[in-house]
């Protein structure tokens, strides 16, 4: 076990250190923000994308993809919802706002700038139809189940217009219309011409060290000391019982082992960035959310090995 585990650890440190890259030249070489900013932009807005058309473009040659590994990623998160809510009232004190903020910090994996590198390089490219599907849903269903808890904690109701506001500033997320479009052009069954496969392969090359340096410079803005001991219940969660309730349910459903390691990789990834922004609009512990995103990024390059020698 330790030599396999010696072995993922080898595979993911190189892409950690690319996030040290992103944070070393943010916070030591003083690099202006506004470098950050455009180059997140662009790897969301641009490089993703790309990649993921391109990926979803290959559709009718891809390897199938088990649909139930959807109960089992997201029956997990909706369980360890439940679970975060109940930590962050009895332990923390917090009210039904806190607790909707923390519980979804222990859910909303970083799985665009850190999941699929991850899933790439130790999985394979067979398993990125797996993440793919996670990722096109992981918006919607994450962002409306938070939503739901924080209006229900403040009016006691939820609105369909709120609902339907959601759904559609999800549809309009470039990672989601990619792999749409991508799927849709995928099942044609026709080639992508070779003026526009070309470029989307060169940029999709790019991609996963870009968003690796993204991260990490968007890790420089924040600190680990506001409201550490909340920080630390969110790291719990989201990197110790989430991926143990979302692997339990995968064996529990019987999902094939690549399904299954993939789900879980992505469910033991750190903390995503829209939590803290989650936690900007709804005023609720935005230190200790903030000071979890850097926590969680730390800790998760020793757990995501173990996890994945632990499924293997």
């Amino acid at each position: 076990m330790f030599a396999t585990f010696t072995h993922h650890a080898a595979l993911a440190t190189p892409l950690f250190l690319l996030v040290l890259v992103g944070y070393v030249l943010m916070r030591f070489g003083k690099w202006p923000s506004e470098v950050a900013d455009a180059l997140t932009r662009f790897v969301f807005t641009v490089a993703m994308p790309a990649l993921l058309f391109n990926l979803m473009s290959d559709f009718s040659k891809l390897p199938p993809v088990d649909a139930r590994l959807l109960i089992a990623f997201f029956g997990g998160c909706m369980l360890t919802f439940v679970i975060g809510r109940l930590i962050a009232w009895k332990c923390f004190g917090l009210d039904g706002v806190g607790q909707s903020v923390f519980a979804l910090g222990g859910i909303f994996s970083n799985n665009v700038l850190l999941g699929i590198p991850l899933a790439k390089l130790t999985l394979g490219d067979a398993s990125l139809p797996a993440a793919a599907l996670v990722i096109a849903f992981n918006a919607l269903t994450l962002w409306t189940m938070v939503t739901i808890s924080v209006e229900w904690a403040r009016h006691g109701a939820f609105s369909a217009k709120g609902f339907g506001k959601t759904t559609l500033n999800v549809l309009k997320n470039p990672l989601v219309s990619a792999i749409l479009l991508g799927v849709a052009f995928g099942m044609t069954g026709l080639p992508l011409p070779y003026l526009v496969k070309e470029p989307l392969n060169l940029i999709s090359a790019a991609t996963m060290p870009m968003a690796l340096i993204a991260l990490g410079m968007g890790l420089a803005e924040y600190g680990i000391r506001q409201g550490w001991q909340i920080s630390v219940g969110i790291t719990v969660v989201k990197l110790v019982v989430q991926p143990l309730v979302v692997w339990g349910i995968a064996v529990l459903i019987g999902l094939p082992a690549l399904e299954t390691r993939t789900v879980v990789l992505l469910a033991s990834i750190s903390t995503g960035i829209n939590v803290y922004l989650m936690s900007r609009q709804f005023k609720s512990i935005e230190g200790p959310v903030a000071s979890a995103l850097v926590l969680t990024t730390v800790v998760a390059a020793l757990t995501v090995p173990l996890l994945l020698t632990l499924t293997e």
